[in-house]
């Protein structure tokens, strides 16, 4: 089992994504992807941070990719694991799954 905490970033905002209409919104995705996280690798540390492009605040490299999002015209939510964008507008479980295992995450 993994020991060591892998912080999730999910990039999102109040409103939907212009693209993104009929799916959920981003506080909706960062809760659903908290409980599959959860319900996947029990009892391995992740810290799930939740980070508002239009009003970013903490760190500067997270106040910094939020401006990235918005500059870029990306799909949010943005889910981040290491620097490694591996989900953009609707992330796939299977992709973000596949990136904790590469980091010691085992499956249950």
């Amino acid at each position: 089992m993994n020991k060591n905490e892998v912080e999730i970033v999910l990039y999102g905002a109040e409103t939907l994504c212009p693209s993104c209409v009929n799916l959920p919104s981003s506080k909706e995705t960062f809760e659903w992807l908290d409980a599959a996280i959860a319900r996947k690798f029990p009892d391995q540390p992740v810290k799930m941070t939740y980070v508002d492009i239009h009003q970013p605040n903490g760190e500067s490299d997270k106040v910094n990719f939020a401006q990235k999002v918005i500059e870029e015209d990306m799909f949010y939510p943005v889910v981040v694991i290491k620097n490694k964008i591996v989900g953009e507008g609707n992330p796939r479980l299977k992709t973000i799954f596949s990136e904790l295992e590469k980091y010691g995450y085992q499956a249950i």
